[in-house]
């Protein structure tokens, strides 16, 4: 999961570098934070005790959500194009599935 976060990362990275200084300061910025928000969450969660990582990894599939929410924004209002926002969207998807199956995991053990 940490992989594919960094690897979103990256992407983001080299999209903000294209979008106008106003989005890359404004909505660009709090998607930047929120997926290192997700970088942070997952390695937490990856070296927290077993009782305790539930809660970061519940905070991390609110963030993966924010991050969806607001990429799709950007698509909407013609920051981005379709092509990025859907392998963007596919990624976040997959992350997505990631933490619910770690969350499942960690619930049934």
């Amino acid at each position: 999961i940490l992989h594919k976060k960094t690897e979103l990362y990256k992407k983001l990275n080299k999209i903000s570098q294209k979008v106008s200084k106003r989005d890359k300061f404004g909505i660009f910025l709090k998607i930047e934070n929120a997926c290192l928000e997700t970088l942070s969450l997952s390695v937490r969660a990856a070296f927290t005790p077993r009782i305790e990582k539930s809660k970061f990894i519940s905070h991390l599939r609110v963030v993966t959500e924010l991050l969806k929410n607001l990429i799709r924004i950007t698509y909407e209002v013609n920051i981005i194009d379709q092509k990025i926002y859907l392998d963007l969207q596919t990624d976040l998807q997959e992350i997505s599935k990631m933490g619910w199956g770690w969350l499942d995991f960690i619930r049934k053990q």
